[in-house]
């Protein structure tokens, strides 16, 4: 079992803090909102990017597939009364090669073995695709 810690604390009205290690991150706890900063929401769609983008460096050794990029696209949808994230869409872009088969095992394997994206699905909707951004091999 593993276990995971930060701090935060509030710097004034217009943010906030967070440590970990040696990382700080601002954080927007603005009521008025703040575009050098992630909002909570954000927090959670830049959590679960770098879980799918870790995701492919774990797997691609362990499955030989070769590959130069990635990239991922997600959105939020929020709805207000009794707030929270309802579904969250996704598009996993991959620099490679490989087949349509074996594009789609990376995929399987970056869903069923992510840490933060097991924790989302079990309360929110993950919906999304996994594409190339080279060309197929024969």
């Amino acid at each position: 079992m593993r276990s995971y810690s930060l701090s935060a604390h509030r710097d004034d009205a217009n943010g906030s803090t967070a440590l970990v290690r040696e990382a700080r991150l601002v954080l927007d706890t603005s009521l008025a909102g703040r575009l050098d900063a992630f909002n909570p929401v954000e927090l959670l769609l830049a959590s679960l990017a770098a879980c799918m983008i870790k995701g492919v460096e774990r797997s691609a050794p362990m499955l030989k597939f070769e590959f130069t990029g990635v990239s991922v696209t997600l959105t939020a949808e929020r709805q207000d009364m009794q707030p929270r994230v309802t579904v969250i869409n996704y598009e996993l872009r991959i620099d490679t090669d490989e087949s349509d088969r074996r594009l789609e095992l990376l995929h399987t394997n970056v869903r069923k073995y992510g840490t933060i994206s097991n924790t989302l699905a079990q309360s929110v909707a993950l919906i999304g695709t996994i594409v190339r951004t080279g060309e197929p091999a024969a």
